[in-house]
């Protein structure tokens, strides 16, 4: 069974990440910059939360906000749900489902590890059933 592990070996660990006291103007030139849907949101140099695409719509963009005015630390999402590297893709699935939500955080004692998006799993889901696809017709040709 893939794992979150699994995900992060392949497309790695390295996250993208801007300060708290960080314009939400200035944090989504990041995240064009990089081509990102969230950036993780630090203090002191620890996660304290997710800015996402939703965040800016729901939360500045709704609200009539500024975006030059407006700080991430006022908008982001505080209580994503966290995955270990150990907790399977379906049990990733199942938690974006429940929660609405596109992105998790993966942690291991208490440390970010990186962060995976819905298009992560659905591309490990696929890579999973093309190696099945691979090894089912490999045997049936033997």
């Amino acid at each position: 069974m893939r794992k979150v592990a699994d995900i992060l070996s392949r497309k790695g660990t390295a996250v993208i990440s801007t300060d708290a006291a960080t314009s939400v103007l200035d944090a989504l030139k990041l995240m064009a910059q990089k081509n990102v849907g969230s950036v993780v949101i630090t203090e002191n140099n620890e996660y304290s939360g997710l800015l996402t695409e939703r965040d800016y719509a729901r939360k500045v963009v709704l609200m009539g906000r500024s975006s030059e005015d407006t700080l991430v630390r006022d908008i982001m999402s505080t209580d994503m749900p966290r995955v270990a590297p150990a907790s399977t893709i379906d049990d990733c699935m199942q938690l974006m489902s429940d929660a609405h939500v596109r992105y998790l955080p993966v942690f291991a004692n208490n440390m970010l590890l990186g962060i995976i998006s819905i298009n992560d799993v659905v591309t490990e889901t696929i890579l999973f059933h093309e190696q099945t696809i691979e090894h089912l017709q490999s045997y049936i040709q033997s």
